[in-house]
């Protein structure tokens, strides 16, 4: 009767495993088409990122070559209208100014940096000095030197320092000290302003302001079709055509239907081309991911090691079995994390990651024997004692679920559970049909 409840037990699981085996082979399959797709993805994708780079290229070498050229004045030349050779007059100087101030800002902080560093070396020591000497038996110099230094940090002298009270009577001090600050006049930054926000300051991009400032005053930086059409009119035609041409532009500039200059573009490419890059270049990384990520997939997806060698156990990736003990909730996600939960109140302590299957001397990979036991290891530690651990102890059945726990040494816990991965058909061999004896 056993025997045959046990048949019955196999053939029911088997059916079930069966399908497990068949999910397998559909995933194998879409794996390998997500793998196809994925290259033919990447391949188009990378020459997308190789055509913007060299176009990123290309834009950052023509704002270089205008900034530089904005830099040595050498369009002032070019511009007839007088208000805009001031303005760029202007411009250059501003420029020049900014970075002078810059520098000098610059080499400023460098020597503060260095004096406050001295300083808190200063520091140390007269503070060493001043808990370890003996006023007893010191000469007037140290005792000077103590005294000056207390005075100089707002700090009590140490003979009149308690024990007890030693660190709230420093920190009023320490407060009193910090009170008497002298004001700051308007405009003028603060101690934390200066450590927070002088080195973003710095580091601003003058040349980048440059070119954004003459966007903003519309300083032209190319010529227009029409300004280059007297280089092909014969020589006796230009006097007219320029002074046609400028009666024209003032004409269309004073109707508002043209702009009275031709702000540079060549900023706003240049960020917008690498935006275009690097929105294609995630596109590129995440097709490369999803790649490598499937062909992980198929390689494991067939391993003794991971899904067995018919994929039976791939089925079941992923999946959460829990048991209600009453105090706590044991969790297992299968090939991943097991988990004890309270029910109440306090933290969930991990028992542990998939490490592997039954690893045990004399059995072999692949064998019924190596899928009877799981190994999560590596789990939080106890306190004064090991990290947990689990042992997933499988047996057939034609459910997933775990059905007992037990701490058979302490934070080593070994869980029993059934699974119809583990279900053989009932003419193979049933090496681990049998629940095995805690």
């Amino acid at each position: 009767m056993e025997q045959e409840a046990e048949r019955k037990l196999r053939k029911t699981g088997s059916k079930i495993r069966s399908s497990y085996i068949t999910f397998a082979q559909k995933e194998k399959k879409r794996l390998e088409e997500t793998i196809a797709t994925s290259q033919k993805e990447i391949n188009s994708r990378q020459q997308e990122v190789d055509r913007l780079r060299d176009v990123v290229d290309r834009t950052e070498s023509l704002s270089a070559a205008a900034l530089e050229e904005k830099k040595q004045s050498r369009k002032l030349s070019r511009i007839t209208d007088v208000a805009m050779f001031i303005k760029m007059l202007e411009t250059v100087a501003l420029y020049q100014t900014l970075v002078k101030h810059h520098q000098a800002l610059k080499s400023l902080q460098k020597e503060h940096k260095k004096h406050v560093e001295r300083e808190k070396a200063l520091g140390d020591i007269l503070d060493a000095l001043r808990s370890k000497y003996n006023p007893n038996y010191q000469d007037m110099a140290v005792l000077e030197a103590v005294r000056g230094w207390e005075y100089y940090a707002g700090l009590p002298h140490i003979n009149d320092v308690r024990k007890n009270e030693e660190g709230s009577d420093e920190e009023d001090a320490g407060e009193t000290a910090a009170e008497e600050e002298e004001e700051l006049e308007e405009g003028m930054w603060s101690k934390e302003q200066l450590e927070k926000d002088l080195d973003s300051l710095l580091n601003s991009n003058y040349e980048s302001l440059l070119l954004e400032h003459e966007n903003h005053i519309g300083a032209p930086t190319t010529e227009s079709v029409l300004f280059n059409l007297s280089a092909y009119l014969p020589d006796p035609l230009v006097p007219q055509y320029e002074q046609f041409r400028d009666g024209l532009l003032s004409w269309l500039e004073t109707f508002g239907i043209i702009k009275g200059t031709h702000p540079s573009g060549a900023t706003a490419d240049t960020s917008h081309a690498k935006q275009v890059l690097n929105e294609a270049e995630q596109v590129l990384k995440f097709a490369q991911q999803e790649k490598s990520k499937a062909e992980e997939d198929v390689n494991r997806l067939f391993d003794p090691k991971w899904f067995g060698v018919e994929g039976e156990w791939k089925k079941l990736d992923g999946t959460c079995l829990e048991k209600d003990t009453g105090e706590y909730i044991y969790e297992v996600c299968l090939f991943g994390e097991a988990k004890q939960k309270p029910k109440n109140s306090g933290s969930t302590f991990s028992l542990g990651h998939f490490t592997s299957w039954n690893n045990a001397e004399g059995i072999e990979i692949g064998s019924p024997e190596y899928y009877s036991k799981q190994y999560y290891t590596r789990g939080a530690k106890c306190w004064n004692g090991p990290q947990r651990s689990v042992v997933l102890v499988w047996t057939c059945g034609t459910e997933n679920a775990i059905h007992s726990i037990q701490e058979l040494e302490k934070c080593e816990y070994q869980l029993t559970g059934t699974s119809p991965a583990l279900c053989l058909p009932p003419d193979a061999p049933a090496a681990v049909g049998k629940r095995e004896e805690l």
